[in-house]
This record gives C-alpha cells, sequence and structure tokens, in this order.
C-alpha cells in the first residue's frame, strides 16, 4: 500500500545518479520525508527539488565521502536528527571501478572495500538504535555478481560478496534477539544506469534492466519486510545453477563478454 510509505523517514545513500536517484523520486512520489547522500552538492540540489516537486513532504542532502573514515556516521547522524528518527535505510552507494582484468592493484581494491562494505558497516551499526524504535527496515542494494563471481569486476565483486555475508549472518544475529529491525538483501542483474553501461557496452550483449523500475522493487522489498529480492527475476534462477550445474555456468560466464588477449 503506497500509504504506508506517506511520512515515511527515509535515507537513500548513492542518490545522486542511477538507481540511488531513481529510489529517491519513488519515495517521493509516495509521499516520503528523504534525506539523500552523495558527494556531488550541485547534482544532490537538483534531485531534491525534484523530490519535493513529486510530492515529498521533506527532502534534504547531506554530501559526504563514504571513503571517509567519519563521514558515512555524520551523513547518518544528519539524517537521524533531521527526520527525528528514521524508518528505512536504502544504502545503495558504490565506489568507481574500472571493468577491465585486474592488474594487481591491492591499493584500489583496499579503497573501494572501504565505500562499498565497510561505510555499510558503519552506517548499519549506527542506525540501528533508531530503526530499532521505529520497527525499521535495513534494505541493502547488492548485486547478481555478489553471488557469483565475473572476470572484468574482481574488486567490485569482491565487496559485493562481503556485503552479502556481512548481512545475512547480521539477519539472523538480529532474528534471534528478537529485533524488530528487518534486513532486506537485493541482488540485482544489469541495470542500466549510465554508469554501467558506459563500462559494458564494449563487452557484452547481456540485455539491462531499468533502473526506475529496480527502484521500485527495492523500495516494495524493504517495505513488505521480505529478506531477498532478486531483480530481474531469472537472477535468482542463475544464483542456484552455480550451485547445479557449475561447469555450465562457468562456460557461459566466461563467453558472455568479448575479449581477446
Amino acid at each position: 500500500m503506497e500509504e504506508s510509505l506517506r511520512g515515511a523517514r527515509v535515507l537513500v545513500t548513492g542518490a545522486s545518479t542511477g538507481i540511488g536517484e531513481q529510489i529517491a523520486y519513488h519515495y517521493a512520489t509516495f509521499g516520503a520525508q528523504i534525506v539523500i547522500t552523495a558527494r556531488r552538492e550541485k547534482v544532490l540540489q537538483k534531485v531534491v527539488e525534484k523530490c519535493l516537486s513529486l510530492g515529498a513532504q521533506k527532502a534534504l542532502y547531506v554530501a559526504a565521502d563514504m571513503a571517509s573514515d567519519t563521514e558515512p556516521e555524520r551523513a547518518l547522524d544528519f539524517a537521524v536528527e533531521n527526520l527525528g528518527g528514521l524508518d528505512y535505510l536504502v544504502l545503495n552507494h558504490i565506489g568507481p571501478s574500472p571493468f577491465s582484468m585486474w592488474d594487481g592493484d591491492v591499493e584500489h581494491t583496499r579503497w573501494l572495500m572501504k565505500v562499498n562494505f565497510f561505510s555499510y558497516a558503519q552506517m548499519a551499526w549506527r542506525a540501528l538504535a533508531s530503526l530499532e524504535q521505529s520497527n525499521g527496515a535495513l534494505v541493502v542494494v547488492s548485486s547478481l555478481l555478489g553471488k557469483m563471481p565475473s572476470p572484468f569486476v574482481v574488486p567490485y565483486t569482491s565487496t559485493k560478496f562481503a556485503l552479502n555475508g556481512f548481512f545475512g549472518a547480521l539477519h539472523h544475529e538480529l532474528m534471534m534477539k528478537k529485533s524488530n529491525v528487518s534486513i532486506s538483501i537485493c541482488t540485482l542483474g544489469l541495470i542500466d544506469t549510465d554508469a554501467a553501461m558506459e563500462k559494458v557496452r564494449d563487452y557484452t550483449n547481456v540485455p539491462a534492466y531499468p533502473a526506475a523500475d529496480a527502484a521500485l522493487n527495492i523500495i516494495m522489498t524493504g517495505a513488505t519486510r521480505q529478506p531477498e529480492l532478486f531483480y530481474p527475476w531469472f537472477t535468482h534462477i542463475v544464483t542456484l545453477s552455480k550451485d547445479w550445474f557449475p561447469f555450465i555456468t562457468d562456460y557461459i560466464m566466461q563467453n558472455s563478454y568479448s575479449y581477446t588477449p
């Protein structure tokens, strides 16, 4: 029911472009109170203006660098203070990473792990007290590449595997403690964001799916407190096939891309 989201207090990370931007617009249409965060202040300003025009009860932004030791928590505190609490925390941000064979750059992998994983853990822990008070939901945007490895994205897929393990384990702990905070892990296939399409255009013809539809499914999953989302639906079949038919899955994965050594 859309009415269930009217007035909901929401923080969306990575909301300046792509899936996060579309998530913010959907919440705005439902009449939520929104704080968005990303690095680029001017882009955030434009997204906030559109959120208000779409019907958001409140729309604010806080520019933050998720590679920082302190800014993830600062962004979370800003949202809680300005919204008077939190009903939904949607963790969606990612750092830029090349789409290429891994060249041994451990420093980039370490940096990306900080952005794509450690900041998620920081913000989730910081938000738990507020989410407990509101019977709230923690929504984690992950990837099919966090379920099965893929070439050209060694650092990225590593961070997504870490996310799935961390929040999968945290889900069990919260249930064992009888917490009223739900965790939803959203496994996405290839989405037609500008950043994603720019990377894969010369390497694969795998179909991409609309960011706006992915965003709506993410919101619905959090609102209905479902533990998992697979979007598009067949990504679930793909993850199962890895265990059922590993040799076939490996063959398909290695031959889905154009590459000349």
